[in-house]
């Protein structure tokens, strides 16, 4: 009955923000902030969803599965230039969970520490949808935009290995000794498993459309399908999924010009859907059930995840590069907590079970950024964009 409201609530909600969602933007308000919003209106009204539902794990679920193909369907490899993801993955993720660790500790030194470390490992994945104002404004460079996008699309898939092995070692399960070993063929696996489902479906799709013997309805229909794909071949082969849907949808939008505007057309309207219904579910379930531990520590760790925890890793990883402070600082600001941070949680609830008091602590921790991070930075994505391009910026790498 509960997951029937539940629908119920998503589709007034959905039409009461189609309604007016052009009028909101005007006032810099994101649908994640309204579907949060709402959410959290919903639980006072005697909506109670578990997080371990199965409709909530399986909706979270696709709607990472389709950001992941999307964002990385429109990324043009042909003018991409890899130094700078790779900096921020490689150096700046890296350094963030490090320092994440380090003051995770000193504020909550009852918490024992492989908790404080999943605490930094569910932070780190950024979400470029919560910045869509960002990646999708023409004024910023391309190489700005492009590489935001690439290191949301492919931190999260990094990084879900790790809180996977962090996870089992706190519930006292084995690793079985061979970390990176693991680490490694989720993301070796995960790659080529979703070129190859990304290569082959933009093969078959341009085909197909070319002696027309697909329908124009179903053009829109096949980017989920394919990234659904994508995701569950790679995690029969013990490769990660999220990778592998990041790899499909980079591929084939770099294939097929013609599926490309099919995908770019699907993210805008079904992938939207279940992007805000991630955040009308955070904020039905999450937020109510954090509140109690939202202390003044935690909304210290919480800013702190979201400034100086994010952006120094990221103006030291760019080192030498001919990057301005100004850009330096745009990048590390919009390094939003959104999707993935949410799945992370939802995946850990489903694994502890009965066992979840001992982790209320971190979840509400990083419950609170989250959803700290969904109003700040959608308030200040159009303001920021505005300042940010009212002169020239030097990037050069």
């Amino acid at each position: 009955m509960h997951e029937q409201i539940l629908i119920l609530g998503v589709a007034i909600t959905m039409l009461g923000y189609g309604y007016f969602s052009k009028l909101l933007s005007s006032f810099n308000i994101s649908g994640a902030i309204v579907f949060t919003s709402i959410g959290f209106l919903l639980s006072y009204f005697g909506l109670e969803i578990k997080p371990d539902a199965t409709l909530v794990q399986i909706l979270a679920e696709i709607a990472l599965i389709v950001i992941l193909f999307s964002d990385a369907a429109i990324i043009n490899i042909s003018t991409i230039k890899w130094r700078i993801p790779n900096r921020l993955l490689f150096v700046a993720m890296p350094l963030s969970i490090a320092f994440a660790f380090l003051v995770g500790r000193y504020l909550f030194n009852q918490t024992p520490s492989i908790l404080i470390l999943m605490l930094a490992l569910i932070l780190a994945p950024t979400d470029a949808a919560l910045g869509k104002a960002v990646v999708s404004d023409k004024r910023i460079p391309e190489i700005v935009r492009s590489s935001i996008n690439v290191e949301s699309g492919l931190n999260d898939g990094i990084v879900f290995p790790l809180f996977l092995t962090v996870l089992a070692i706190s519930l006292g399960e084995s690793s079985n000794g061979n970390l990176w070993g693991y680490i490694f063929k989720q993301i070796i696996v995960g790659a080529i498993a979703g070129g190859l489902i990304g290569f082959l479906g933009a093969k078959l799709f341009s085909i197909s459309s070319k002696r027309d013997w697909i329908e124009h309805s179903y053009k829109n229909l096949t980017p989920l399908a394919l990234a659904i794909f994508a995701f569950y071949f790679a995690e029969h082969f013990g490769g990660n999924g999220y990778i592998s849907a990041f790899f499909a949808g980079l591929i084939a939008g770099n294939i097929s010009n013609s599926l490309r505007d099919s995908i770019e057309n699907f993210a805008e309207s079904e992938g939207e859907l279940f992007v805000m219904v991630s955040f009308l579910i955070f904020g039905l379930i999450f937020i109510p059930n954090s509140i109690v531990y939202w202390n003044f520590k935690a909304f210290i760790y919480a800013i702190l995840s979201l400034t100086i925890i994010r952006i120094i890793p990221v103006i030291f990883s760019f080192g030498f590069f001919k990057i301005d402070l100004a850009t330096r600082l745009f990048i590390g600001w919009f390094g939003p907590r959104g999707i993935a941070s949410i799945l992370y949680i939802l995946v850990a609830v489903s694994q502890i079970g009965a066992n979840l008091k001992f982790y209320e602590e971190i979840f509400a921790i990083a419950s609170l950024t989250i959803t700290l991070s969904i109003f700040l930075h959608g308030f200040s994505a159009k303001p920021f964009v505005w300042l940010y391009t009212k002169k020239e910026h030097k990037v050069e790498v």
